[in-house]
C-alpha cells in the first residue's frame, strides 16, 4: 500500500489531475448521471484544463454515458476523436463504443467497430450477439455463435437472453436445454432468463433443476420463478415460492409480488406486501411507486403512496411523477396533476407527454394544446406520443388536421401509433374518407389500426363497410382480438345480418375466443336478428354472467314481446345475486308496458325505489306512464306524473293514452302543459281528433282553426313503391 501511495506521489501533477478527473468521470457513469458525466468530459476536453488530454479511460467513461443517453450525435464525435488519437484500439474504447452503436440500434456500425476489434474479448461478442438479436437479425447472430470454438458461460447467456426477450423463446429454450446436454453449467442468470418468459410445464423443470443446482440461494431466480407463477396463474405457487424463499429477499422480490398481484386485480394484498416491505426495512424502487400508483383506485391510499413516494426521494424522477399524475387522473384531480407538474425541475418529454395525455382523458383539450405550446417555447420537439395524445384530445376537425400537418413539420414519420390516431381523429368527426385513407396507406398495421377503421365505419353510419374490413382482417397476419369480434357482432345486429353473425360466432367458437363480453353480444345480435332461441341457448351456456349479461337476456325477451318472460328472467337475475342496474329496471319496465303487465310494472317500479334505492329517471317514469296508459289507468298515470317534476318528453306518452282511450278532459290538461313548452302543431291535430271522437264537433272545429292560425299545413300521405 505503502508503495502505492510512493508511486502516485511522484507521478507528473497534470496525470494526478487525470486519473482523479477520470475517477469522478467514471463515478458519475456508473452512478447513472450521464449528463453530469458528459459535461464533465467537454470540460477535460476544452480549454479548462489547458494541459490536460483525454486518454482512453475518459474517453470510454464518456461513450458509455454517450450511450446510455442514446447521444449518437456526441458519440459520433468521441469515436471520430478516438480514431484521430489512436484510441480506437484500445480494447474497452471498442467495447463502450460497440455499446454506443448498440444503444442507437445501428447494427451496420455495431458490425463494422467488431471487426476493427483485434482480439476481441466475451464482452465484445456478448454485445455483438445481443444487439443482433435485438434488432432481428437471428441469421447473423447464430452464424457467429455456431462458429465460436469456445462458447463461455456469458455468450450462452446473452442470445438465450436476447431470444427469450426478442420473439423467439422456444429457441432460447432449445439453447437452454443445449447447455444442459453440453454440460455446461447454468448459472443465475440463464435460469432467470429461461424462467421469466416459460409456460408452467417447462418451468416446474427449471425449478427442479434449480433446487438440485442449488441456485435457490440466488434472489434473481427465485424472481423470476415467482413470475413465471404469476404468468401462468398459478397464484398458489407463487405465494408458496415467496414464502419459502423469506431468507433471500430483496426488493425486486417484494416488486414482483406486489406487479403479480396488482396484475390479478388483488390490490390490497399488494399494498400489505409494500407495507410488509417499508417494516422489514426494504427501499421501495421507482417500479414500486410506478405499479401501485398504476393500480390505486382510491384517492386517500394514492396520497398514502405519494407521500411515501416523496419520503423515498422519487418525487424528481420523471417515470415516478408521470405515474404519480397519471394516478391523479384517474380521480380527476387536476389541481393535483397541474401541481406535480409545475414542481418537475428538469421536465423531459416523457413529463410533457404525461400532462398532454392527462388533460386530454380528462377532456380537456384546450389545456392540452396549450401545454403542447409551452413544451415548444421550452425546446423539446414532440414526439409520436405527443401527436398521439394531441389527437386524442383533440376538440374540433381543424386541430386534427394541424397536428397531421405538424407530424410533417417535424419530420415525424407516420408510423402506427400516430396513424391510428389519425384514423381516430378524422372518424370521430365523421371524415371517413381521410380516415379510410390514412388506414389504407399505413403499413405495417396493427390491431389498433384495425379496430380503429371498423369502429370508424361503425360510428359513421356504414357498418357493411365495417363489415368488409373485418373480413379484410381476417385474411391478413393478424387475428382479431375481442373488442374487435365484439364490434363485428354490434354491426351483424344492426343491419340484422344472422348468416354473418354465425359465421363469426363459428370463428369465436373454433378459435377458443369465446368470454363474457362476446357472449353478451352474441345474445343481442341473436335477439336483433329475430332468433330468440340462439339468444337463450348462448345464455345458458354461459357460466360467467354478468349485469349486461342477464340486462341483454331481459332485452331480447322485451323485443320478443315477452314479458311475462322478460319478467321471469328478471327475479332469476336476483335469485343469483346479480344486482339490477338501472338499464335493467328500464328494460323491465318497457317489457311490462308492451304485454300490459300492470301488477307487474307497479311491483318492480316499486322496487326499484325502495328496496334498490334507485331515483326514478324519465326514461322510467315514461315505462310505468306508458303501462298505466295503455292499460286505460289513466288517472293513477296521472297522479305520477303530478307527483314528480317530469320532463315534457313524458307528457306525449301520456297523451298519446289519452287519444287512445278517448279522456278529453286528462287530453285537454297534457295538451295544454305540452304547449307551455313551445307550440307543437301536432298538439292540435291529436286534440281535434279526440273531440270528433268524442262527438264535441265545435271544440274539434276551433282546434283546426288554432292549426290553421299557425301556420302549418298538414303534410299529405304518400307511399314509396320500391320497382
Amino acid at each position: 500500500m505503502s508503495h502505492w501511495v510512493k508511486t502516485i506521489t511522484e507521478t507528473p501533477a497534470k496525470t494526478q489531475l487525470l486519473i482523479q478527473l477520470n475517477s469522478k468521470l467514471a463515478k458519475l457513469s456508473r452512478s447513472g448521471n450521464h449528463q453530469d458525466a458528459l459535461h464533465l468530459f467537454d470540460e477535460i476536453h476544452s480549454s479548462y484544463y489547458p494541459s490536460i488530454n483525454p486518454d482512453h479511460y475518459t474517453l470510454s467513461s464518456a461513450l458509455k454515458a454517450c450511450a446510455y443517453l442514446r447521444n449518437a450525435p456526441f458519440g459520433n464525435q468521441l469515436h471520430a476523436y478516438a480514431i484521430r488519437a489512436g484510441l480506437k484500439s484500445y480494447s474497452h474504447v471498442g467495447n463502450t463504443l460497440l455499446l454506443l452503436y448498440a444503444k442507437a440500434s445501428d447494427l451496420s456500425l455495431v458490425k463494422r467497430v467488431f471487426q476493427d476489434i483485434e482480439n476481441p474479448d466475451v464482452y465484445s461478442l456478448t454485445i455483438l450477439l445481443s444487439a443482433c438479436i435485438k434488432l432481428r437479425e437471428f441469421a447473423f447472430a447464430f452464424d457467429v455463435f455456431d462458429k465460436l470454438p469456445h462458447r463461455g458461460l456469458a455468450v450462452w447467456n446473452a442470445v438465450i437472453t436476447g431470444c427469450v426477450e426478442n420473439g423467439r423463446e422456444e429457441f432460447g429454450f432449445g439453447l437452454f436445454r443445449e447447455m444442459h446436454v453440453l454440460g455446461v453449467r447454468h448459472d443465475n442468470y440463464s435460469f432467470a432468463s429461461v424462467l421469466s418468459a416459460c409456460k408452467v410445464d417447462f418451468g416446474k423443470q427449471v425449478h427442479s433443476l434449480v433446487m438440485k443446482t442449488g441456485f435457490l440461494v440466488k434472489p434473481s431466480v427465485v424472481n423470476a420463478l415467482i413470475t413465471m407463477y404469476f404468468n401462468s396463474g398459478k397464484i398458489l405457487d407463487a405465494y408458496v415460492m415467496f414464502e419459502e424463499a423469506e431468507s433471500v429477499h430483496d426488493q425486486i422480490t417484494y416488486n414482483v409480488m406486489i406487479d403479480g398481484l396488482v396484475s390479478i386485480g388483488k390490490l390490497e394484498t399488494a399494498f400489505e406486501i409494500f407495507r410488509i416491505m417499508l417494516k422489514l426495512g426494504f427501499k421501495p424502487t421507482e417500479l414500486t411507486f410506478m405499479t401501485l400508483m398504476s393500480s390505486c383506485s382510491f384517492l386517500d391510499i394514492g396520497y398514502q403512496i405519494h407521500n411515501k413516494a416523496i419520503k423515498f426521494g422519487f418525487e424528481n424522477f420523471s417515470s415516478v411523477s408521470s405515474a404519480t399524475m397519471i394516478m391523479y387522473s384517474s380521480f380527476g384531480d387536476i389541481t393535483a396533476i397541474q401541481r406535480i407538474f409545475e414542481s418537475i425541475k428538469d421536465k423531459d418529454i416523457i413529463s410533457w407527454n404525461t400532462i398532454i395525455s392527462c388533460y386530454g382523458q380528462l377532456k380537456f383539450g384546450e389545456l392540452a394544446t396549450l401545454a403542447y405550446v409551452e413544451m415548444q417555447r421550452a425546446g423539446l420537439l414532440p414526439d409520436e406520443f405527443t401527436l398521439g395524445s394531441l389527437l386524442a384530445s383533440s376538440e374540433v376537425l381543424e386541430h386534427v388536421e394541424i397536428f397531421h400537418a405538424l407530424a410533417f413539420t417535424n419530420g415525424l414519420k407516420l408510423d402506427c401509433h400516430i396513424s391510428n390516431a389519425l384514423v381516430c381523429g378524422y372518424s370521430k368527426y365523421g371524415k371517413v374518407e381521410e380516415a379510410y385513407q390514412i388506414f389504407n396507406d399505413m403499413y405495417p398495421k396493427n390491431m389498433i389500426s384495425w379496430n380503429s377503421i371498423i369502429s370508424g365505419f361503425l360510428l359513421n353510419g356504414f357498418p357493411v363497410q365495417g363489415l368488409e374490413q373485418f373480413s379484410n382482417l381476417l385474411r391478413s397476419r393478424l387475428n382479431p382480438n375481442a373488442y374487435t369480434l365484439s364490434m363485428a357482432l354490434t354491426i351483424c345486429a344492426s343491419i340484422q345480418s344472422s348468416r354473418h353473425g354465425e359465421q363469426i360466432h363459428s370463428y369465436i367458437l373454433t378459435h377458443n375466443l369465446f368470454e363474457k363480453s362476446l357472449g353478451n353480444a352474441l345474445i343481442t345480435m341473436y335477439s336483433k336478428g329475430g332468433i330468440l332461441d340462439l339468444s337463450l341457448r348462448v345464455f345458458n351456456q354461459m357460466t360467467d354472467k354478468d349485469t349486461i349479461t342477464w340486462n341483454s337476456m331481459i332485452s331480447a325477451y322485451a323485443q320478443h314481446g315477452k314479458g311475462k318472460e322478460a319478467v321471469w328472467c328478471f327475479e332469476a337475475m336476483k335469485e343469483n345475486g346479480i344486482n339490477p342496474d338501472e338499464t335493467t329496471f328500464t328494460i323491465v319496465l318497457s317489457a311490462c308496458s308492451h304485454a300490459g303487465l300492470v301488477n307487474d310494472g307497479t311491483r318492480v317500479f316499486n322496487s326499484m325505489v325502495c328496496n334498490y334505492g334507485f331515483t326514478p329517471r324519465e326514461d322510467h317514469f315514461s315505462c310505468m306512464i306508458d303501462l298505466l296508459g295503455r292499460a286505460g289507468y289513466l288517472d293513477e298515470a296521472e297522479k305520477v306524473i303530478s307527483s314528480k317534476n317530469i320532463d315534457p318528453g313524458v307528457w306525449w306518452t301520456l297523451f298519446s293514452a289519452c287519444a287512445a282511450h278517448g279522456n278529453v278532459r286528462l287530453g285537454r290538461v297534457i295538451a295544454e302543459l305540452i304547449l307551455e313548452n313551445g307550440k307543437d302543431p301536432s298538439v292540435y291535430v291529436v286534440l281535434s281528433n279526440m273531440y270528433a271522437t268524442a262527438g264535441q264537433w265545435e271544440e274539434a272545429a276551433k282546434m283546426r282553426e288554432l292549426l290553421n292560425e299557425t301556420g302549418t299545413l298538414k303534410q299529405p300521405g304518400y307511399s314509396w313503391v320500391g320497382l
